[in-house]
């Protein structure tokens, strides 16, 4: 009986332990969320303490932090906040919303370095005066880079969005080139035809030749893709401009009918002198 009885409760503890596992997986804070953005944007990584803590955070300054596998990327303990050198500048959490349970991780300016894991926790109050770091959320951040295709005429401009002012130098690969050339540096002076916008991350390439056609890269410190952007220089189209000039030649619609009833009456006044001659 007492085999049975043994044998019975560790049913139960197996049975007990499954079941809490399988509901603390099915929770939505140990669900790893995805954000995308593209570089230069804003990403929002979310977070809401309250569903996780309920009345165990603190009533008044809230401590909050954020971090990656690899180390802390911001905190906040009521009015001090601290920020990863690398994240100067670009991230906060909005103070007015934390104490209503939003702990979300805004990061302005994003960077492809910036793709990653980010681990949200609260710090509250523990036994005998200690503080406690609690998990909230998991986010997946992943970053991409900007790509299109751009179609321009000879004697056309060129802009180039450099999109974040991380973006340090374009480099330009020759259609019939495997060899990349640096196009332009951060710290370069406008040229003649290469111009940087003065209150804007832009670049203007004036007067587009032949030869500017290939393949237009911004990269960022590391030598990371910001964009790509492929360029065909191109004269309009032959057939397009014949028919523009066929266009211009055709007669309207008005002076078709004006020629037809000219030559009508014509053709009436010939038969009539005919037959007033035969008769």
């Amino acid at each position: 009986m007492k085999g049975v009885t043994k044998r019975h409760w560790v049913f139960v503890f197996l049975h007990c332990f499954l079941v809490g596992g399988l509901v603390d997986s099915s929770s939505p804070f140990s669900r790893l969320l995805s954000v995308t953005s593209k570089v230069g944007n804003r990403a929002v990584l979310p977070c809401s303490w309250k569903q996780r803590l309920g009345e165990l955070a603190p009533s008044a300054a809230c401590h909050v932090q954020w971090a990656t596998p690899a180390d802390t990327v911001f905190e906040m303990d009521g009015v001090d906040k601290w920020e990863a050198e690398e994240f100067q500048g670009r991230v906060e959490v909005p103070e007015e919303k934390l104490g209503s349970g939003n702990c979300s991780l805004i990061i302005n300016d994003v960077q492809i370095g910036d793709t990653g894991r980010y681990e949200s926790f609260m710090v509250v109050d523990g036994e005998r005066a200690t503080k406690t770091k609690v998990f909230i959320q998991s986010v997946k951040l992943s970053v991409f880079d900007h790509k299109s295709f751009q179609s321009r005429g000879p004697g056309e401009d060129l802009v180039l969005d450099l999109y974040t002012r991380h973006s340090v130098r374009v480099v330009f690969q020759d259609r019939d080139s495997s060899e990349w050339s640096v196009l332009w540096m951060r710290e370069d002076e406008d040229g003649e035809r290469l111009q940087k916008h003065p209150a804007s991350e832009r670049l203007t390439m004036r007067k587009l030749k032949s030869s500017d056609e290939g393949t237009y890269k911004v990269l960022d410190e590391r030598g990371l893709a910001v964009s790509t952007v492929q360029l065909s220089v191109e004269e309009k189209s032959t057939t397009l401009k014949l028919h523009q000039v066929l266009e211009k030649q055709a007669p309207t619609d008005d002076a078709v009918k004006s020629r037809g009833s000219a030559l009508l009456v014509f053709s009436v006044l010939v038969t009539s002198f005919q037959i007033n001659h035969l008769l």
